[in-house]
């Protein structure tokens, strides 16, 4: 959250669960995977203007793509990478799975942010399993206008109000886990955007008798989110409008530290661009799956009253910033009251989950832990 309000300002003044529906279980197309970060709305940042926008396309000198940079397969992070149909909401979504050893054990459910995938999880959720032996499962999953997620019929997918949002969360869901009894606990974790779909998800899978064993935040606090919001175009205009190959596009992430894990940018970026169809010599070959100046209509939406549906999840509720950020007046009076665990991770930017994959897994781990085995009858953290 920091970084982006800080970034804004500087751009101002200069395994025996129950098997996923038939899909598309396609991991031989994840060498593919290479576009899978944009930049993500208010949190931290988008990734510092560092690089000057590259608009004039046709004045650029052509760079031979730099193999250091080179996309890496998800393959060998998730177990399964399936497309979910839900018809309902003409929508083909993709997920990439990694079940838990036993049938009653916790799936860490992972909701990326505004222009990133699921596969910005991949690293963490390696070592999740690596952490707990494969007894915590993770399900990733992209959103509509991300990724993989495509729409199944001639409807636009263009609405990405946070009500839409949340309704294809929750379906994702259902349509993995149809039978609340036996659905194994959950565990949402979401990332700046992500945040507030889960947050706004948690009350209605409870509703639907889902286990949710708690609620994970990274990243995002809703009054530096809104303060931020003004300045985002000066930012946008810091980045450039596509690449001429995708690992120009995981090395632009990378030298400008919006990703300081080249690892996870390589498995990540590949799914957040994606070849342009146009021939005009304007246009980059490599141009944003979901360009963050087209999601402007959906900003206040996402953040505004994150903080009070935060606090009123019934469950345990845990923040995680990637710097001191300010609290805004509603967190700061919740963290005095212990209605929610904080961690701040120093030395990560915006995407703390792939800055840091392994500090975060252990976080997400020790979380779990704390929760989810604690004796029927007892508070859980962050509960009053």
């Amino acid at each position: 959250m920091s970084t982006l309000y800080r970034s804004a300002l500087n751009a101002r003044f200069s395994k025996t669960l129950p098997e996923l529906p038939p899909g598309d279980n396609d991991h031989d197309d994840e060498e593919e995977e290479s576009g899978d970060s944009l930049g993500s709305l208010p949190g931290s940042g988008l990734g510092p203007p560092a690089m000057p926008s590259t608009r004039r396309h046709t004045t650029k000198v052509k760079k031979e793509p730099n193999t250091a940079f080179a996309p890496i397969s998800a393959k060998n992070f998730f177990v399964q990478a399936v497309q979910v149909s839900l018809p309902e909401r003409n929508l083909d979504c993709r997920v990439y799975y990694s079940p838990p050893l036993e049938a009653n054990g916790t799936v860490m459910v992972c909701q990326h942010g505004a222009g990133y995938s699921a596969l910005s999880f991949a690293c963490m959720a390696k070592e999740i399993g690596h952490i707990t032996n494969g007894e915590c499962g993770i399900l990733a999953i992209d959103a509509r206008r991300h990724g993989k997620t495509m729409p199944t019929s001639n409807q636009t997918d263009e609405d990405l109000s946070i009500d839409v949002l949340v309704a294809d969360f929750v379906a994702v869901i259902q349509t993995v886990y149809p039978d609340p009894e036996t659905s194994p606990t959950l565990i949402l974790i979401g990332h700046s955007m992500g945040g507030s779909i889960v947050t706004r998800g948690c009350p209605i899978l409870l509703d639907e008798k889902y286990k949710v064993g708690g609620v994970a935040v990274l990243d995002v606090v809703e009054g530096s989110a809104i303060e931020a919001l003004p300045h985002m175009n000066s930012l946008l205009n810091a980045r450039p409008d596509g690449f001429d190959s995708v690992e120009e596009a995981v090395e632009w992430h990378v030298t400008t530290k919006t990703i300081r894990n080249p690892t996870s940018a390589r498995i990540s970026i590949p799914a957040v661009i994606t070849p342009s169809e146009s021939s005009s010599p304007n246009v980059p070959p490599f141009i944003w799956r979901t360009p963050l100046r087209s999601t402007a209509p959906y900003w206040q939406s996402w953040f505004v009253g994150l903080s009070n549906k935060f606090l009123n999840v019934r469950t345990a509720r845990l923040l995680v910033l990637a710097g001191t950020d300010r609290l805004d007046k509603e967190l700061m009076i919740g963290q005095m009251q212990g209605k929610f665990q904080m961690i701040v991770v120093p030395g990560t930017g915006h995407m703390l989950h792939e800055d840091d994959p392994t500090r975060l897994a252990q976080i997400m781990v020790d979380f779990w832990r704390r929760n989810e085995r604690l004796v029927v009858g007892i508070k859980k953290v962050g509960e009053v």
